[in-house]
């Protein structure tokens, strides 16, 4: 079992809650939020944007590493998922098979923590590597830090 003792999990779900507040989902209405811990210890917030032609749409997720990747950012060790209709939670919201990929690009599968959110004091942490087990990723191609 891996330790995630070190993670601070309250902070970041109290940031991916907070990142509800900016998602903008006027087709589905469901608002996602994410905060991803930096190595470093910094967090970036994210949350999903919809676009009228769909594909186009970017995951919480994938804002929060995106933003971070931009400004110079490689090392990750967590992230907080959290969702729901009108950004009210009222289960588990688990990042779609991209952002796992996107997660894969940047993450060690085996120490990188998933947190997903149904509240403060409801919350199941995974590696990545527990969410997609067979990834693929830059260690595959033989291009891994």
């Amino acid at each position: 079992m891996k330790d995630f003792s070190g993670i601070p999990v309250k902070e970041l779900i109290t940031r991916a809650m907070d990142m509800l507040h900016y998602a903008y989902t006027p087709y589905s209405h469901w608002k996602v939020g994410a905060a991803l811990l930096s190595g470093d210890g910094k967090i970036w917030g994210g949350c999903n944007i919809e676009n009228a032609a769909f594909t186009p749409t970017n995951c919480a997720e994938r804002t929060a590493f995106f933003k971070a990747v931009s400004e110079g950012e490689m090392h990750f060790t967590a992230i907080a998922v959290v969702g729901g209709h009108e950004g009210h939670i009222q289960d588990y919201c688990t990042p779609c098979g991209v952002c796992r990929q996107v997660m894969m690009e940047f993450c060690d599968p085996e120490t990188f923590a998933v947190i997903t959110v149904k509240s403060m004091e409801e919350y199941k942490i995974q590696t990545l590597k527990e969410l997609l087990p067979d990834g693929f990723g830059p260690a595959v191609l033989g291009s891994s830090d």
